[in-house]
């Protein structure tokens, strides 16, 4: 499912099953939209946070691993931003 007007947050979360680790249903659909919908843009100096842009609408996307404690940054948090912190963070020129 793609993203909807309303939608500013996507959190994903690890399940436990049977002494695994597995995706949840947030997960997949974060798995989804950033390899088949959303638009790669840019990558913060650290490499931790991904910048996408919804080509449906123009609304800019930040894939983040907010629970950095984590092995591997934990589960990774889907964020709506907004034109002007896009362009001072990522250094962007013009955001469309």
């Amino acid at each position: 499912m793609r993203l909807q007007p309303g939608e500013v947050r996507l959190d994903r979360k690890w399940e436990f099953v049977g002494g695994k680790t597995r995706a949840d249903p947030v997960t997949e659909r974060i798995e989804l939209l950033t390899t088949k919908y959303l638009t790669k843009v840019s990558m913060d100096a650290s490499g931790w946070e991904t910048l996408y842009r919804d080509p449906q609408d123009g609304r800019y996307w930040e894939l983040t691993y907010p629970q950095s404690h984590m092995h591997g940054g934990g589960p990774p948090s889907l964020l709506l931003v907004e034109k002007d912190q896009v362009k001072s963070k990522y250094s962007l020129d013009q955001p469309k």
